[in-house]
């Protein structure tokens, strides 16, 4: 499997050349741009035209961008008109949110990428019908705009009834919206079980979201510490395994405050990953 970072590791932390280099450094061919302003400002030319002038000279490649899941900068804590969801039941409000998600996108334009990485509802919501429409009426605008850039929309799996294996399955058939799936290992073990939720969506599995947790805590640990995080490493493997080069081992991390050279923490945990062996094997 292709090795992979999602520039959540740095989410606070403007996204620059520095950092890029720092990436590109550890040998990791592809990353996943996470899209929160303080990180990467959509809507800051200067910045992605910086950004796009890197990328044209470099072995690193972007293979995704995280759709924003906010306005502000500081984690929708300015108040819930800075949260962007798809599912937003009020019209006005809804294209508002479409657009936002499509000033994103735009930035295809000058630093391509292949897959949007699309966020259906937030953590703990529920499902109902006029979600489900709601939500339909986005992506269809969203999908449309990314195409003809390019780009292709993944729903990721989270913890919501609207977006597990099961909801996000029941959203396909109902809508029938022809998606593929960004597989979120932790959020998979948020539902019980990693291995259920990806025999559900392993055909539809074109990226991943890789990262620990204890279960309930959606906490993004690196899966080699020694943090709480309870995933089955081996056996998770063994899944991911189990459809080769259809998508790279990305990790999604969140940044440790006392770890002195994360980017070699990173590399430690792709070795761990790619050593571990089956349950199966002796």
């Amino acid at each position: 499997m292709t090795r992979a970072l999602s520039t959540h590791l740095f989410a606070n932390h403007r996204l620059t050349a520095v950092w890029l280099d720092r990436i590109s450094h550890t040998g990791i061919p592809l990353v996943e741009i996470f899209c929160t302003r303080q990180h990467l400002d959509y809507r800051n030319k200067a910045q992605i035209s910086e950004l796009g002038h890197w990328f044209r000279d470099a072995d690193l490649k972007v293979h995704s961008l995280h759709s924003p899941m906010y306005t502000d900068e500081v984690w929708g804590r300015s108040g819930p008109n800075s949260i962007i969801t798809i599912t937003e039941p009020v019209k006005s409000k809804r294209l508002e949110i479409v657009d936002e998600i499509k000033r994103a996108v735009e930035i295809a334009e000058t630093v391509p990428f292949r897959y949007l990485i699309q966020h259906l509802g937030v953590s703990g919501e529920d499902s109902d019908e006029r979600k489900t429409d709601s939500a339909f009426s986005a992506l269809e605008e969203i999908n449309l705009f990314a195409r003809q850039r390019g780009v292709e929309v993944l729903l990721e799996n989270t913890p919501n009834e609207l977006a597990n294996a099961d909801g996000l399955l029941r959203f396909l058939g109902a809508t029938h919206l022809k998606l593929n799936v960004c597989f979120d290992v932790g959020h998979a073990h948020m539902r019980g079980s990693v291995e259920s939720e990806y025999r559900l969506l392993k055909p539809l599995i074109r990226s991943t979201h890789v990262h620990d947790n204890n279960g309930s805590d959606d906490s993004h640990l690196f899966p080699n510490s020694a943090s709480g995080g309870t995933v089955d490493w081996a056996r998770t493997m063994d899944l991911l395994r189990s459809a080769p080069d259809q998508y790279p081992l990305l990790l999604e991390l969140r940044e440790v405050a006392d770890m002195p050279n994360p980017l070699e923490s990173v590399r430690a945990t792709f070795d761990y990953l790619e050593g571990l062996k089956s349950p199966h094997e002796s």
